[in-house]
């Protein structure tokens, strides 16, 4: 189904949605106050609700009313939110600023950061339980596909591959597995998902998830280029934080135009993928040049 919108309006409009949504699935709920707002600390940190965003545009290539998977979309963001507290604990990559603030763990402690990351975490897969406009069938797919891509076979494995990878190194081949999983399965989940969830054919998602990973590695490679050359205040966090960290990069390893050349090459695998699904896919290209050209 044509999305004919302007991608400006359309990324600010489902962030809005995803914002107020946040708001009313925390509203009613009995959580002890410090943990409440340690959760919301996180989530309402001026998050660009990428992940979110793509999957209501795979669902729209297929369907219009995204009502079905709004609780899918607030589910992913709070996963990847939880993800981001506990990549920035001092057992990890030790962050002081995440978003253009200090990190959960140094506005409230080191142990109410943790228990936020894991009822985010847990909170998500409730969401999506709860959800009347979704069939017991449609629930199970979701929940089985979002904890595959956020557990050992995905986020989390990929989260202990960048882990062994500092200070040792890794090839290109290497470097492309690391952040498949720790970036790219969440992107994949949300692009699949988005497009099951809108009846499309099983060739359409398989070219759709072919069109993620390319889409996932495209993310990476621009986060490590803003790593070097972005700007501070727009990124939130201080440039070369990845070289302090002895992180393996992009630009570590093929020097930055040989970054920017394989960013390149990745667009247009993913643009191509994207093609061969046969179908209106023109918010999801215009949504690949974003990512491919995002300063933040």
């Amino acid at each position: 189904m044509s999305v004919n919108v302007n991608l400006t309006e359309y990324i600010s409009e489902k962030q809005t949605l995803i914002d107020n949504k946040i708001t009313d699935y925390f509203r009613d709920q009995d959580i002890p106050e410090q943990l409440k707002e340690s959760m919301l600390y996180s989530l309402q940190a001026g998050g660009k609700r990428l992940r979110p965003v793509l999957l209501f545009a795979s669902y729209q290539v297929f369907k219009e009313d995204i009502s079905p998977v709004v609780s899918s979309a607030v589910a992913l963001e709070m996963i990847h939110t939880y993800s981001l507290i506990h990549d920035d604990l001092p057992a990890m990559d030790d962050d002081t600023y995440r978003r253009g603030q200090l990190t959960n763990h140094k506005v409230f402690n080191e142990a109410t950061a943790i228990l936020a990351g894991d009822g985010l975490l847990t909170y998500s897969f409730e969401i999506i339980a709860r959800d009347l406009l979704l069939t017991i069938e449609q629930k199970v797919e979701v929940v089985k596909l979002l904890a595959k891509a956020s557990g050992p076979e995905g986020m989390v494995g990929g989260q202990i591959l960048d882990l062994e990878a500092e200070n040792h190194g890794v090839n290109l081949e290497g470097l492309e597995r690391v952040h498949t999983s720790k970036t790219g399965e969440l992107l994949k989940f949300a692009i699949s998902i988005g497009a099951y969830l809108g009846g499309a054919s099983e060739a359409q998602i398989s070219e759709l998830e072919r069109f993620s990973y390319y889409l996932g590695l495209i993310f990476q490679v621009q986060d490590d280029i803003l790593d070097v050359t972005g700007d501070e205040e727009k990124i939130g966090k201080a440039v070369g934080s990845d070289e302090d960290n002895e992180k393996s990069t992009y630009p570590k390893l093929l020097g930055l135009q040989g970054a920017i050349d394989k960013k390149n090459e990745y667009v247009q695998c993913a643009k191509e993928a994207l093609t061969k699904a046969q179908a209106d896919t023109s918010i999801l290209m215009a949504l690949t040049d974003y990512f491919s050209q995002r300063d933040h």
